[in-house]
């Protein structure tokens, strides 16, 4: 006699045995939800919406020293096979998936895995290697050298960053278009056709998509309004490697462009803020 039971993770058949059989029977559980989540409110603008540091292999590889390095493990990593972190968020998985889920394990990163189990969908890089990568070294190292501007322009730009991630997310649930728009200059906005609920499910579209929200977020949070010295810092702070990236390039030209017309509309104060920083952050920009 067989039964078939409802599984949270899909379904499975149930079998009934004699007592002395001893093979366990496997059953192949999945789930494959496309329908992504809004993010609670209160977690927008932090480092944690991209990823918690949950999996001890995460942990160890972050501090190499290299973004290179990085990037080619991360091509690589599994982030199921920490059984310890798998079991933890599959526990909690109910939680996970609900819409401005307030649970303390969630994230972009763990919402994707718990809505993505056995499908054959991989994370989206950009969470985990991007997002949080830059956004907690980045952060950290930059942000003690920047005036009291510049900080408030940091913590801007990240809120900013995510808000519009969480807007091309949402419009991608509704439709093939994302239109995001930057106030600062409405020619720094973007649209982009990607499949009905078919962002998440393709990391290098994602990761143009998300490269794309850079240059009107950076705006939009007052980069163009900066001090030089601020301005040097925020161009000299990625990791050099990155610089080889075309959608980096991309990003930083834009910004650049955009940051000279304001210099050059300002009044002239000294030779050095309108002339040779100017120079000089164009140069590390394009260096």
């Amino acid at each position: 006699m067989s039964e078939k039971k409802e599984n949270p993770l899909g379904r499975g058949d149930a079998i009934h045995t004699p007592a002395s059989w001893q093979d366990r029977a496997k059953v192949l559980a999945s789930s494959c939800d496309k329908i992504v989540p809004p993010a609670a409110d209160g977690i927008v603008g932090q480092c944690i919406y991209y990823y918690r540091p949950l999996h001890r292999e995460y942990v160890s590889k972050s501090g190499l020293t290299t973004w290179e390095a990085i990037k080619a493990w991360l091509s690589a990593w599994n982030p199921w096979d920490d059984q310890e972190a798998i079991r933890k968020l599959l526990a909690n998985r109910d939680a996970l998936i609900q819409p401005s889920s307030d649970s303390p394990l969630w994230s972009r990163a763990t919402n994707f895995m718990m809505r993505h189990i056995g499908c054959g969908h991989q994370l989206p890089n950009y969470y985990i290697g991007y997002g949080y990568y830059y956004c907690s070294n980045y952060g950290a190292k930059l942000e003690p050298r920047l005036s009291l501007q510049g900080k408030a322009w940091l913590e801007e730009a990240r809120l900013l960053l995510q808000n519009n991630m969480e807007d091309g997310l949402g419009q991608n649930m509704r439709g093939g278009t994302i239109v995001i728009s930057c106030k600062y200059n409405a020619k720094r906005g973007f649209s982009m056709n990607v499949p009905q609920y078919e962002l998440e499910l393709d990391s290098e579209r994602f990761k143009e998509f998300a490269f794309k929200t850079h240059v009107p977020s950076y705006l939009d949070a007052g980069l163009a309004q900066l001090a030089m010295d601020d301005l040097r810092r925020i161009a000299g702070q990625p990791n050099i490697e990155e610089w080889l990236d075309g959608d980096t390039w991309e990003q930083a030209v834009d910004s650049g462009v955009e940051v000279g017309k304001e210099k050059i509309r300002r009044p002239v104060r000294t030779a050095t803020e309108t002339g040779e920083a100017l120079v000089g952050l164009i140069r590390d920009l394009w260096k």
